[in-house]
């Protein structure tokens, strides 16, 4: 993978995504951006879209939150200077119920250029972004309403119990997609059509990621996924830490979670059980579009 010199070096290829074509651009790539951890993450992440080298043309917008009422971050310049669009919020509203991320994630959506959006997190890495970008736009332009690759991990800590915890993470995913066909597309790593996400939430079928999927499916949306390698997406395994509890604490959350909200249902903010989380009030005339 390509490391980061400074924001130089991304200068002319991210202005190239979009400028190079005298047309509208194939997709709308969403980034949020959590200002208290992702800011140099999304400065990598940039880094590996400029090195895409196919014919089509992107929007990069991410979507700056989680700072100081009045003190965006200053590498929000930097952002815009490497050419991507910011939108700039120290707060997003949502619902109770809904999962933060993708309240960001959607604010990107409803302000993304394009009708077909592409998702990846902060702290994504592509190792091959010509060949996903490529793949995603491809999708697009079949009509499919969701698309999704694989996503693997970096930055792990050793041990054998992260090792455990890993394969038992893409078993878990394999059984979903394969087996119960659920699509198991997550927010690090999908392309959804603009107009399908935003009406699914406003019909209150979707509080989360893992919503996205079998809403999708159950309306007989066209659901794409690749396996190929060379569109895999690494999401940062920064958070896990080794210790065989923390395994079986994790599969029992994530169990209880999924079943949950996996289901279709249209009432999904109130079955996330993330609803005494607090709901934080966003004041569009606050928002800043760079």
């Amino acid at each position: 993978m390509a490391m980061m010199s400074g924001p130089e070096s991304m200068l002319g290829d991210l202005r190239r995504l979009r400028w190079i074509h005298d047309r509208p651009v194939d997709a709308s790539i969403v980034i949020p951006v959590n200002a208290k951890g992702d800011l140099e993450n999304a400065l990598h992440l940039l880094d590996d879209l400029g090195r895409y080298a196919g014919p089509n043309a992107f929007e990069v917008l991410l979507v700056v939150n989680n700072f100081a009422e009045g003190q965006p971050p200053p590498a929000i310049t930097t952002f815009q200077a490497a050419g991507a669009r910011v939108l700039s919020v120290s707060r997003v509203e949502r619902r109770p119920g809904d999962a933060v991320p993708f309240s960001v994630r959607l604010l990107g959506i409803r302000n993304a250029s394009s009708a077909w959006v592409i998702s990846f997190d902060a702290d994504c890495r592509i190792p091959d972004p010509t060949s996903l970008l490529d793949w995603y736009v491809i999708q697009g332009r079949r009509g499919t309403g969701l698309a999704y690759s694989h996503v693997d991990f970096y930055d792990l800590p050793p041990g054998l119990s992260i090792w455990v915890k890993i394969r038992l993470h893409h078993l878990a995913r394999w059984t979903k997609r394969t087996i119960l066909g659920i699509p198991t597309a997550r927010g690090s790593n999908y392309a959804v059509r603009r107009d399908l996400v935003v009406r699914l939430y406003d019909q209150g079928y979707i509080a989360d990621e893992l919503n996205v999927g079998p809403v999708a499916r159950s309306l007989g949306e066209r659901v794409a996924y690749t396996g190929d390698r060379s569109r895999v997406v690494l999401t940062s395994g920064r958070v896990y830490r080794p210790g065989w509890r923390r395994i079986i604490s994790y599969f029992w959350y994530r169990l209880r979670y999924n079943l949950r909200v996996l289901p279709v249902r249209s009432n999904m903010a109130k079955r996330t059980g993330r609803d005494r989380d607090p709901a934080v009030r966003y004041d569009y005339t606050r928002r800043r579009d760079g």
